[in-house]
């Protein structure tokens, strides 16, 4: 019983978060970026914790069921399959339903490896996938100080919160040119510096 959302009334928030287990013989993949790290996230896509939260947020500010759901593991053809592909894919909806990305906030999880030297990579990663510029997209990373499975090792988890506005065409570009473009500036108010 799941409606779709109206066609670019206004602004759209989603959060998304996901979790895999860490295991030997899987590369690591986060954001997009192969990570070096002697074990991966166990999935069966590429599973990439930071791409499906995000996946997720999409598909919570468009109303739509999660990523299980749209992309079932039950699916052969999902098997290793690059989670950037389903962030292009539900990018694409978002689009064709009028919506682009106003801001992407995500956070990854991670007691190990060191995430921070990646962070940009992933940045522009996402971005690209998104179709929105980077300077739209913000990782972070934390670790767990040591707490909870993700503390001690055993896997990675992610969070995303994204905004979705309307999607604003750029002045004497072709139709759709202006999608991920981010959002308008707001006019200046008279009276005000």
């Amino acid at each position: 019983m799941s409606e779709k959302a109206p066609r670019a009334p206004g602004l759209r928030i989603g959060c998304g978060a996901d979790v895999h287990p860490l295991a030997a013989g899987r590369r690591l993949v986060l954001g997009g970026i192969i990570i070096p790290h002697e074990r991966g996230l166990s999935g069966h896509s590429d599973a990439d914790v930071l791409a499906h939260a995000i996946c997720d947020a999409v598909l919570g500010a468009l109303g739509d069921p999660d990523m299980g759901v749209r992309f079932p593991d039950s699916d052969e053809a999902h098997r290793g399959r690059s989670s950037l592909e389903f962030l292009r894919e539900v990018m694409s909806d978002a689009r064709s339903r009028g919506y682009t990305i106003v801001n992407l906030d995500a956070v990854v999880l991670a007691e190990a490896p060191r995430l921070q030297p990646h962070l940009e990579a992933m940045r522009t990663a996402l971005a690209e996938a998104l179709g929105c510029p980077a300077a739209s997209v913000g990782v972070k990373a934390k670790r767990c100080e040591g707490i909870g499975a993700v503390g001690r090792k055993e896997g990675i988890a992610a969070q995303a919160v994204v905004l979705l506005g309307p999607a604003v065409p750029v002045a004497g570009a072709a139709p759709g040119a202006g999608a991920g473009r981010g959002a308008p500036r707001p006019a200046r108010r008279k009276g005000r510096a």
